[in-house]
């Protein structure tokens, strides 16, 4: 299977945030939040091993900052590594204000996608490669999060 970077699997996602996605506050609902990211982080998934992807985890996740009423939601993701037949996702929330252009960072969250083949059943991942500083330490760093869900997993806590 040929190796693919980690900037073949970079995503991009823009939403504005609607009442109809609002709490009684006029935020976006946090659920909300979890759902774009899981998208966002599908679309990095699919990318790297070009199938269809199912959520396996969504790692821990802070709301750091509100989302308004009628700002914009922006979603970067790409794949950390590759495993067997899973994928970790890196998911980076921001807020933009459209009359401003300020940016805020709301939210991050690293899930785990299985890709899945016709039958739905688990096929292999490209392994992944990466290039700069910062993706190497995201894919040794990756490797020490997938020990401990497996070794939460295991144990049921």
């Amino acid at each position: 299977m040929t190796p693919k970077t980690v900037r073949e699997s970079q995503s991009q996602l823009s939403e504005l945030a609607l009442p109809n996605d609002s709490n009684a506050l006029g935020n976006l609902l946090g659920g909300k939040l979890m759902h774009l990211m899981d998208i966002a982080g599908s679309l990095a998934a699919s990318r790297h091993c070009r199938a269809v992807v199912v959520t396996a985890s969504f790692d821990h996740m802070n709301f750091l900052a509100p989302v308004h009423i009628g700002q914009l939601v922006v979603l970067y993701s790409s794949v950390n590594r590759a495993f067997r037949t899973s994928m970790e996702v890196g998911v980076k929330a921001f807020v933009e204000d459209l009359r401003t252009g300020e940016r805020k960072h709301v939210s991050s969250a690293y899930l785990t996608f299985v890709a899945l083949d016709e039958n739905r059943k688990p096929i292999p991942a490209p392994p992944i490669v990466p290039e700069t500083e910062e993706e190497k330490r995201r894919y040794e760093q990756a490797g020490e999060r997938r020990a401990y869900r497996l070794e939460k997993l295991a144990t049921g806590r």
